[in-house]
């Protein structure tokens, strides 16, 4: 073995080959580059501008059902889905306590109307023995007196008699309207306390045909919403439909959460199949702009952004690098830069942006025109962070 490794020619054939192999493995990884840039060429065609927000689907009317009175709920008439019309029976509550009350009332109507005819008798009285000077005008002013306290007394009697009634009548919850219960909050044996406010006992939804999504857009782009725009939703239940309604408000009352703005916007929406459920989650596009048959570059090609040109990227003409100036070239919402593929080299290109659907910019004005190729990125760097960074191969 040492006499092979010690022969001239061996020795020459083995570094040969090492070599060899070194300018293979380099070629490999350095060199195997089909296409330094990725590029696409600019085109004509239809862009649309959406903004985009989160909603709960609600009917359109919600009535919460309430008692104004305290007790014990005795009956139930309804439970949730139940369909009911316009003054039907919902809840009858205990109504014991009130019924002595409203007796109580009726009994102190009857006293004041007994003492309303005694003081009048002694009115009738006291000005017939007035008049025959029997009497003094003091004793007649003190009858009159009399009279009237009792018949102010047996009006209050009267007006309590009333409002005892009412809370009588009160202890049997009907449906203000017409629909479908979606919430019942109360059972059989539960005590509902009036005091302090007005509980709820039942929700009823009006409509389910007809229903409304609430919506909280950002501050950015409520400018750009309008009554009447035409609204796409999508909900979990349904993933595979297209819903569509129309925007029927934009409510002027601010939501403030972490110093991010939002508004609510109303949307109308149709639901014949009645297959919208309230509390559902709409995800809601509404398009704000939209351009037909116009100029469009990609948005990758805005985003691009060649590597340092003096030492990294030298297929970048002299004095085209946007960096070799040493100052950041002022750019706003309107405007921007690609950098077009021409001849294996780059070119800064200027152009003025209008809208955009988050894939393609339309392009107002500049320096491109259709067919031009424009650089979306770079092939080696794309390869190089899908593999990870790969060291330097040493030769030897």
């Amino acid at each position: 073995m040492k006499k092979i490794f010690q022969s001239p020619l061996a020795l020459i054939l083995l570094s040969v080959a090492v070599i060899i192999a070194g300018i293979a493995v380099y070629w490999q990884f350095y060199k195997e580059v089909p296409q330094q840039y990725r590029s696409q060429t600019v085109e004509k065609g239809d862009v649309s501008q959406n903004v985009s927000a989160n909603g709960t689907i609600n009917p359109v009317t919600l009535v919460s059902v309430g008692t104004q009175v305290s007790g014990t709920v005795k009956k139930l008439y309804v439970d949730f889905n139940s369909k009911v019309q316009k003054g039907q029976i919902l809840l009858e509550l205990d109504d014991a306590l009130l019924a002595a009350q409203l007796r109580q009332s009726e009994a102190n109507v009857q006293n004041a109307e007994a003492a309303q005819d005694l003081a009048t008798a002694n009115e009738k009285r006291t000005r017939d023995l007035f008049a025959q000077e029997y009497v003094s005008q003091q004793d007649l002013d003190t009858a009159i007196q009399a009279k009237k306290s009792a018949e102010a007394q047996l009006r209050s009697s009267r007006a309590q008699l009333e409002k005892d009634r009412a809370n009588l009548s009160y202890s049997v919850i009907r449906s203000p309207v017409s629909g479908v219960v979606v919430d019942r909050e109360v059972d059989v044996g539960q005590t509902v306390a009036a005091s302090l406010q007005t509980p709820t006992l039942f929700k009823i939804a009006q409509d389910l045909s007809k229903m409304q999504i609430d919506s909280n857009f950002a501050e950015a782009d409520i400018g750009n919403i309008r009554v009447g725009q035409t609204v796409r939703f999508t909900v979990d239940a349904f993933a595979e439909r297209r819903f569509q309604g129309n925007v029927k408000q934009v409510r002027l009352n601010p939501t403030t959460v972490s110093n991010v703005v939002t508004y609510d916007v109303v949307i109308n929406v149709d639901n014949p199949e009645q297959i919208l459920l309230p509390g559902m989650t709409a995800y809601v596009n509404i398009t704000v702009a939209e351009r037909k048959d116009v100029l469009l570059v990609p948005n990758a090609a805005l985003r691009y952004k060649p590597a340092n040109t003096n030492t990294q990227n030298p297929a970048v003409p002299p004095g085209n690098s946007a960096q070799g100036s040493g100052t950041k070239p002022r750019r706003d919402a309107f405007s921007g830069k690609v950098y077009l593929l021409e001849n294996d080299l780059l070119k800064p290109a200027s152009v003025s942006l209008g809208i955009t659907d988050n894939r393609n910019t339309e392009i107002t004005g500049g320096e491109l025109k259709a067919g031009d190729r424009v650089v979306v990125g770079e092939v080696q760097t794309d390869q190089a962070a899908s593999s990870g960074s790969r060291p330097p191969m040493r030769l030897f």
